[in-house]
């Protein structure tokens, strides 16, 4: 998954995902950000990837499981912990960019 990175934007009553292309030095982007859970970033991610046959199929697996551990680590939050979580997470996902408040 190297050649590309999830973004996440870390929201206090949504998490949103989105998906750059690693171009030498530059993020490309690829997909608009799917908010969960207004609705389904996982199936909304999964459906844009099939559309993109340049994508591997080994890749869109590699970036699903990525969403999915993401947002099941901000779905476990603690309500007392909520403004340290993202600091958490940006040391446990070290291969996704995070943008929120900390």
């Amino acid at each position: 998954m190297s050649r590309f990175i999830l973004k996440f934007l870390w929201l206090e009553k949504a998490i949103a995902v989105s998906l750059d292309q690693v171009v030498g030095f530059r993020n490309t982007p690829i997909t608009q950000y799917f908010f969960w859970p207004r609705s389904d970033a996982w199936e909304e991610m999964k459906f844009d990837l099939e559309k993109r046959s340049w994508i591997s199929q080994n890749d869109s697996i590699l970036i699903l499981n990525q969403i999915t551990e993401v947002i099941n680590f901000w779905q476990e939050r603690n309500e007392v912990t909520r403004k340290t979580d993202l600091s958490v997470a940006k040391e446990r996902f070290t291969n996704c960019l995070f943008v929120g408040r900390d």
